[in-house]
Formats: structure tokens, C-alpha cells, sequence
């Protein structure tokens, strides 16, 4: 199969059985746009179908993992439904049948954390920078999150990271159980892509069904909660608070919920 993106903002490789994703827009501190988001689950369900790919490598292009959604596209193009591509690309992830490495490198806001809740193995550099901002941004937990999370984490811990929205470091999020390994920045890709190779090279249809069995408790709970988090968050899109909270976002100022109930 031929892995070509529609958009050089998702950059597809792949080589060894290993498909290798590449978050591609440096210059914006890859941040996401719909277009990304819908190349991105495409190539994550192209994957499932292909003999020949037996993991998913994620990785951030420029020391970079992502910086999130790209608010200026979201707000000019917000998603109308569960078919638009951002929730497209949270059923492809939380429904993939081959096992998902990530490397992450520097920023990882919003969604580039919350992706990873997704992933079998991850590593990160020791400067990786974790953020959950949705309630600062007048939204709410997407991609399972509310239920992951607590789950990982405890609801204490979980409740500082998704209420208060404060970034965190690379050994919190090992602490919690994010991620597998943190290491050296300049080790990271290296060390993924040696795990990425090494699952590879094991019996995949077991290796599948490994990680079908590890997630099968917990599939209806996370289908559930992806499409009920997304009502609510279509729904806080067009609230007066996300609206202030964008808007303070584009005219680079403090936003002001003083009047808000």
C-alpha cells in the first residue's frame, strides 16, 4: 500500500513493517489542523489494513511533538459532528489494531498529550513539556481522557492535570505512567524506533491479539466516553467561555471569566 499524505504536514514512511508518522509543521509548532487530523487517521487506518505494516511509529517533526489543536483553524473551521476529522482521527487511534510507538520531543499540549493514552509504548526527551489547557480554553476532555486518565493516574492527580491545566515534565509523566522511558533528547527517536523494530520482528498476528486482549476490558467504556466527551466539547465550542478564551488566545491577552457563572 502506498502511504502518501495529501498534506506535507503528515509525512508517511514505511520501512521494516514499521510505519512511521511524522508530524510535519515545524514552523507552527505542529499544531494540528483538519486536514492533518484527517491525513493522520487515514494513514493509521491504512495501517490496520496492510500485511506488511506491523507497528505505528509517532513521531514530531523539529524537537517538537505537537502544540495541539491550531486554534486559528478550529475557530474559523470548528468540527460540526463526530465524522469531522478530528474525531475521525480519536476513533482511528483508540480503535487500532497495530501496536503504536511514540517519540516526544518538547511540546506536547492537548491532544499530543492526551494521543498517548492511546499509545502501547512511549518515550520522551528529558525537556518533553506535557499540557491538558481544554478548561482553560472553555472546553472539556476529549479523547477519553476523563477516563484514562483517572484510571492511570488516580483521580487526584488526574483532577490537577485536567482542572488546573498546568504543563508538567517528562518525569511526572513517567511518575503517572504516560510514558515508558525518558531520555536523553537526542536518544529519543533512536530508542523508539529500536522499540518500534523490535516488536516488529515478533509473531504480529499474536502481537495483535496481545494487544487486543490488553484493551478489551476497557473498549465499549473508551468508544462511550470519546463520543460522549465530544458532544459536550461541540457543544462548549460555541459557549461565551470558550469563545472569550479563544479570542484572549488571537489578541494575545489574559482572558477575563470574571463575569462568567
Amino acid at each position: 500500500m502506498n502511504f502518501v499524505s495529501p498534506t506535507p504536514a503528515i509525512q508517511c514512511d514505511c520501512r521494516e513493517h514499521i510505519l512511521r508518522i511524522t508530524i510535519n509543521r515545524p514552523e507552527k509548532m505542529n499544531a494540528l489542523t483538519a486536514a492533518m487530523y484527517d491525513a493522520f487517521a487515514n494513514a493509521i487506518l491504512a495501517a490496520d489494513g496492510d500485511p506488511e505494516v506491523r507497528v505505528i511509529l509517532i513521531e514530531g517533526a523539529g524537537g517538537c511533538f505537537t502544540s495541539g489543536n491550531d486554534l486559528h483553524d478550529f475557530a474559523t473551521s470548528p468540527p460540526a459532528g463526530e465524522e469531522s476529522p478530528v474525531f475521525r482521527f480519536l476513533q482511528a487511534i483508540s480503535g487500532a489494531q497495530k501496536p503504536i510507538v511514540a517519540a516526544v520531543l518538547g511540546p506536547a499540549v492537548g491532544v499530543g498529550t492526551t494521543m498517548l493514552l492511546h499509545c502501547d509504548l512511549v518515550c520522551a526527551g528529558e525537556r518533553a513539556r506535557f499540557e491538558l489547557p481544554f478548561v482553560n480554553l472553555g472546553l472539556c476532555p476529549e479523547a477519553a481522557a476523563s477516563l484514562l486518565l483517572p484510571q492511570l493516574a488516580g483521580h487526584q492527580r488526574a483532577a490537577e492535570l485536567l482542572l488546573l491545566g498546568e504543563p508538567f515534565g517528562a518525569d511526572r509523566a513517567q511518575e503517572i505512567g504516560l510514558v515508558n522511558a525518558v531520555l536523553p533528547d537526542g536518544e529519543v527517536l533512536q530508542q523508539a524506533y529500536a522499540l518500534a523494530r523490535k516488536l516488529a520482528q515478533k509473531p504480529p498476528a499474536s502481537v495483535r491479539l496481545s494487544k487486543s486482549l490488553l484493551k478489551r476490558g476497557g473498549q465499549r467504556a473508551v468508544a462511550e466516553t470519546i463520543a460522549e466527551e465530544g458532544r459536550h466539547f461541540l457543544q462548549r465550542l460555541s459557549s461565551p467561555e470558550a469563545q472569550e478564551a479563544f479570542a484572549a488566545f488571537l489578541e494575545k491577552r489574559r482572558p477575563d471569566f470574571s463575569g462568567f457563572a
